[in-house]
């Protein structure tokens, strides 16, 4: 592994790089405000070289170059620590910007966990993620324990529009502009100065700046003073190919009028004095720097005589009372000169001879009971250890001590102990080690806010996640636990987020509980933030929690209702869990061309009825001669796939419906989804029933109110029923559909309506090819299969009822029992003959309307 390379390493050369402290005139701002930027902003884009390739010699004369280089640009004024309040502000802000940015995320259907399980790190976790890092990091800087944020250098730059320039250069460097860690002596006031005239085109030629700039030089050195013309652009149409500006400010608006006065001349010129300023000045001051300090720290405390000296010196410090922050160092003590050497070397990437005056800083600290100050040069020691990629131990060691230390000083130190937690974090992910950097993000957060705190569990389960292999369990744990923190830190959106994606993880696993309160609060949090479809949908899989408590359940029941009553609108959702419909209690009773009356007749023994039926229907070859023989042998052939039934007469469907929960509830307007495709007049029915809707094949998505067929068509009749389910109470309900014309008839589903609120519907499954047998009983159980019927215009029918049958007789018994039939069809029956066992009875009277016969 090349340190250089990772995640850790790049941000290292990104941040502990040198900083230049910019004091600046008001006609300064003023000249680089026409471009909508500030002149530190004006400089941001080009304080980063890729290939500088600067050489440089370490203290022990040994070559080598600088490829990479980055230059911190700071006002004077923002050199300090900001306060509290200012830091939770803006990391909030930061979340929050970055919640609103993944709303359309949100909005969309998350993605499977076998498609997630494929991502890269990179592209898996947000990219804020590091930017909180970042900034979080950036809380502890300008501390007095540390000098890589103490300024190299100092860029004092005069508009050459200000009057008596050279005084106000003079000015500009009195010590009421400087930050206060210098003024109270914690930061080397002797540090390199670097002179600029900025001169603005628009104000006319060069010649007075010209001027300015030789009357500088003999002031300050012709080395030390730069002339910087700017604004040679008319402001006007002018917008530049590649706006550097855009990316840095993060601007998305108004790209016009940023940088605008702005040409290429204007940013080569911009870009020539940064690259001049680094490798000229900075570089070469910081490498003499080295030097020098490396020589006078060489003679004074290296080599055996002055170790043994110094812990001499050192020895009556012991009885000195422990105090939080420790003594004080100032800038020219010798403490302060070797970590100013140390911080110097590490900066510029000399980590052997940074690592080892770390080390001989961790000593005098320890000694001194200096706590901050040892934590701080144990955190180097660690990071230095990890770009020279020596030891894991003492790495790990370092950080340990560091981060230990830190927290032993108290509130004072906590930030600090997080920024190290975090670099031991991603030198932990750099080797591999995800599980054990899950671990130290895990501990910081046990130290910080609550909202920190989430940010840090959140970062903890992305760790388990690519560990290998992956922790799941562990990931959607701690998901849920950032989730927890997040809301309780008002910020809804990443906790919604964050439980969405526990929720893959718990999705499949018959834990009721975690998936109950995933679904519900996630659910909550969508009504919470207006998405109301959203959360109905998560609502919908809490409702039939049987298990949880009545109180629970409760809890439940009414957050659904209150999401269903925002949606402003009529909700119907399939397969509502609410009442629970068992399917696989379906009974379907009809009539079609025979009748069994009571339907209780229709469960005897089928070879009983087939022999009396094959007995009085003659063959098929024989000459038609009565009606029976036509119209069951013939028509009904035609339909032997199919269910037929008569226009007028109902068709039952029995079905249970049961309430899982220990709370009562009320269901309306239950019916049965039905369409019917009536046939016209000229269309015969044999006809008719062919190309009709009538394969089941169609697929049944949309609710029954956008249906074209619809219940409420006067051909059409359905019954309604309502209940009242008390706690895990199951109701039999019987349902009736009646055709009042001819057509095919579907009985596609069920309807319901719960408290009044919702729409509830349950569709059968496509039959596809599956055929009905002849023959079959008119008492049908269907496992939720889809029913369909030819229905015919009408059919004799006739009734018959056996007086005085006695419960039991005697053997040679002779009783009298009377048969009395009934025609109740609008049509003429004529009775050609009856079956009874054995006996073949001739009947001659007909039936005719509403007649009676005996």
């Amino acid at each position: 592994m090349d340190p250089m390379r990772s995640f850790l390493g790049q941000v290292l050369l990104e941040e502990i790089t040198p900083m230049v402290m910019v004091l600046s005139t008001s006609l300064v701002e003023e000249t680089c405000q026409r471009n909508r930027i500030n002149f530190v902003e004006m400089l941001l884009p080009f304080s980063v070289f890729n290939k500088i390739d600067v050489p440089v010699r370490t203290a022990s004369d040994q070559p080598y170059r600088l490829q990479m280089f980055k230059l911190r640009l700071v006002y004077a004024s923002d050199i300090h620590q900001q306060h509290s309040k200012v830091v939770e502000d803006h990391l909030k802000q930061l979340l929050s910007d970055a919640a609103w940015e993944s709303l359309p995320s949100l909005q969309s259907e998350p993605p499977e966990l076998e498609t997630v399980l494929h991502e890269t790190e990179l592209n898996f976790c947000p990219s804020w993620i590091q930017i909180f890092n970042k900034e979080l990091r950036r809380t502890v800087s300008f501390s007095e324990h540390e000098a890589f944020d103490h300024p190299v250098a100092c860029l004092v730059v005069v508009s050459s529009k200000d009057e008596h320039p050279i005084s106000r250069f003079i000015d500009l460097l009195n010590t009421d502009q400087m930050p206060s860690l210098l003024n109270d002596g914690a930061m080397d006031p002797k540090i390199l100065k670097h002179y600029l005239l900025l001169h603005d085109n628009h104000d006319g030629t060069a010649d007075r700046a010209s001027s300015i700039l030789a009357e500088m030089k003999s002031s300050f050195g012709a080395a030390d003073c730069r002339l910087l013309c700017i604004n040679s652009a008319d402001g006007v149409n002018v917008e530049l190919r590649d706006n550097p500006w855009l990316n840095s400010k993060g601007h998305t608006s108004a790209s016009q009028e940023i940088a605008s006065f702005l040409n290429v001349d204007d940013i080569f010129e911009i870009k020539e004095f940064m690259l001049e300023l680094s490798s000229k000045h900075v570089i070469p001051y910081m490498e003499q720097k080295i030097r020098f300090l490396n020589q006078q720290i060489s003679a004074t405390r290296k080599g055996f005589r002055n170790q043994i000296r110094n812990l001499w010196w050192r020895k009556g410090k012991e009885d000195v009372p422990e105090t939080a922050n420790g003594p004080t160092y100032t800038f020219s003590s010798i403490e302060s000169q070797i970590r100013i050497l140390a911080d110097y070397a590490f900066m510029l990437r000399d980590y052997e001879l940074a690592l080892s005056n770390y080390r001989l800083l961790s000593t005098d600290y320890k000694l001194d009971k200096a706590w901050k100050h040892f934590a701080g040069v144990q955190e180097m020691m660690g990071l230095a250890n990890f770009m020279l990629d020596q030891s894991r131990k003492d790495s790990e060691y370092c950080m340990e001590a560091a981060f230990n230390s830190y927290l032993k000083i108290g509130p004072s130190g906590q930030r600090n102990a997080t920024r190290c937690g975090l670099w031991w974090a991603e030198m932990l992910k750099a080797r591999g080690q995800h599980k054990e950097a899950a671990a130290r993000f895990f501990r910081i957060s046990s130290e910080e806010p609550p909202l920190h705190a989430a940010v840090m569990l959140e970062q903890a389960s992305y760790c388990y996640f690519f560990s290998k292999p992956p922790m799941l369990r562990k990931y959607g744990f701690h998901l849920v636990l950032a989730g927890n923190r997040y809301f309780v830190s008002d910020q809804r959106l990443h906790a919604l987020r964050t439980y969405r994606n526990a929720l893959l993880v718990y999705k499949g696993i018959p834990w009721n509980y975690i998936r109950d309160h995933l679904y519900y609060n996630i659910g909550r949090w969508y009504a919470f933030i207006g998405i109301f479809d959203a959360s109905l949908k998560h609502m919908l899989e809490v409702l039939a929690c049987s298990h949880q408590s009545v109180t629970t359940q409760d809890l439940f029941l009414g957050h659904f209702f209150q999401t269903v009553e925002n949606l402003e609108k009529t909700t119907e959702v399939n397969k509502l869990q609410l009442p629970i419909v068992n399917m696989l209690s379906i009974k379907v009773i009809y009539e079609d061309h025979r009748t069994y009356s009571p339907s209780t007749d229709g469960k005897g023994n089928e070879n009983l009825w087939q022999s009396l039926e094959d007995e009085m229907l003659p063959p098929i070859s024989t000459i038609k001669s009565n009606w029976l023989e036509s119209q069951s042998r013939l028509s009904f052939k035609k339909f032997n796939d199919s269910h037929v039934c008569v226009v007028g007469e109902a068709i039952k469907l029995e079905l249970e419906f049961r309430n899982p929960l220990q709370v009562p509830i009320s269901v309306f307007g239950i019916s049965l989804i039905c369409d019917l495709s009536v046939k016209s007049e000229e269309t015969k029915i044999d006809d008719f029933a062919s190309y009709s809707a009538f394969s089941d094949e169609e697929e049944l998505n949309e609710p029954p109110s956008c249906r074209s067929r619809n219940a409420a068509s006067s051909s059409l009749v359905l019954s309604e029923i309502d209940l009242v389910l008390c706690a895990d109470e199951t109701k039999m309900v019987q349902l009736d559909a009646t055709p009042r014309a001819e057509g095919i008839l579907k009985i596609l589903g069920i309807r319901w309506k719960l408290s009044d609120v919702v729409v509830g519907y349950h569709y059968f499954e496509n039959n596809g090819n599956k055929q009905h047998k002849k023959g079959k009983r008119v008492t049908r159980h269907s496992s939720g299969k889809i029913l369909s019927f030819i229905v015919i215009k009408g059919l004799p029918k006739l009734e018959g009822f056996i007086h005085n049958m006695p419960g039991a007789v005697l053997e040679g018994d002779l009783r009298l029992l009377r048969l009395e039939l009934r025609n109740p069809s609008e049509y003429t029956v004529k009775i050609g003959q009856a079956m009874v066992t054995e006996v073949i009875v001739e009947v001659e009277e007909a039936f005719v309307g509403e007649g009676w016969g005996a």
